[in-house]
């Protein structure tokens, strides 16, 4: 399974291991990481699981689609490495990728 790290803004890390085709919510939420809601569930219909995708890693992911991007103008302080992790579904080829969490989930 791969690891992936999720940083909580205030610098703590956690690793998970994300079974392949979970997303990146799913992961934290199923692991008890701090930091991402999911409140919608996975359905792009919320920013709560709103992340912070490594600019190393931005170009392997799976492209965003008009509904995420559509979304993160409600994320808090979205910039150009902002992601929603329910969108981002995991494969093998993830293991060792980094995410950050915003300091708060709106």
């Amino acid at each position: 399974m791969p690891k992936i790290t999720y940083i909580e803004h205030d610098g703590t890390e956690h690793v998970a291991e994300v079974p392949v085709g979970n997303t990146l919510m799913e992961g934290a939420v199923n692991n008890g990481i701090p930091g991402i809601e999911g409140d919608c569930g996975g359905a792009c219909a919320c920013s709560t699981c709103h992340v912070y995708v490594d600019p190393k890693w931005q170009e392997k992911l799976k492209a965003q689609e008009d509904m995420e991007v559509d979304m993160l103008d409600f994320a808090y302080e979205p910039n150009e490495n902002s992601r929603l992790g329910c969108q981002i579904p995991v494969t093998a080829e993830m293991d060792g990728l980094v995410v950050k969490m915003p300091e708060k989930q709106l």
